[in-house]
């Protein structure tokens, strides 16, 4: 594999999971399955509606997260992981375990010099 500058393919994984908010909406559809709209709102307090289907509609477009319609009134939207989508989970862990380990030696340091 070329992991070379030139050829190196970060920025693309990293456009797709940019944002404060788009890292959580995954974890919250990997650990608790198919969420209704109005339920992934409540799981993130500080969302807005418009930045909330914002960033599920930039996901659905990347293959990430599906959009189930189902013809009903009031309409029924859920949304779902997708298979594809499951492959970032090693990734968003391992970017949690490293900004675990980031946060605790920003603080060990910050203690050493308030010391």
């Amino acid at each position: 594999m070329d992991k070379t500058p030139k050829n190196c393919r970060v920025e693309d994984a990293l456009s797709i999971l940019v944002g404060k908010w788009k890292p959580i909406i995954l974890l919250h559809l990997l650990q608790e399955g198919t969420k209704r709209f109005s339920e992934l709102k409540r799981s993130l307090p500080g969302i807005t509606q418009k930045m909330l289907t914002k960033q599920l509609r930039e996901l659905e477009d990347e293959d990430i997260v599906d959009r189930v319609v189902y013809p009903q009134v009031p309409p029924k939207v859920e949304y779902a992981i997708t298979e594809y989508g499951r492959s970032l989970e090693p990734i968003l862990e391992a970017m949690h375990e490293w900004g675990t380990k980031h946060t605790l030696r920003k603080k060990e340091k910050q203690d050493q010099k308030s010391s």
